[in-house]
């Protein structure tokens, strides 16, 4: 399977759940090229943005598992080719 650039969003509402999150994310290091975290204090939350290079079934298991997480939304998008 090809690999290919792709964007990772994660919301986590639930900052107990951080550290979850985190061993994920190393997890997958492999595939992940670039992060961003910002914490959004106005709404208790923070925002984590992730460049990924990765085929669509490493991006389908690293989401899958942060979606599993209660508290956290995760959404994709990765390029056409």
């Amino acid at each position: 399977m090809e690999k290919r650039l792709g964007v990772v969003a994660i919301i986590l509402e639930d900052k107990k759940y951080a550290d979850r999150v985190n061993d994920i994310l190393h997890e997958y290091n492999q595939i992940i090229i670039g992060r961003m975290g910002l914490p959004y204090k106005e709404r208790s939350v923070a925002v984590i943005s992730l460049i990924v290079d990765a085929t669509s079934d490493e991006v389908s298991a690293l989401t899958g598992k942060l979606g599993r997480i209660d508290g956290v939304t995760v959404k994709s998008a990765l390029a056409k080719g």
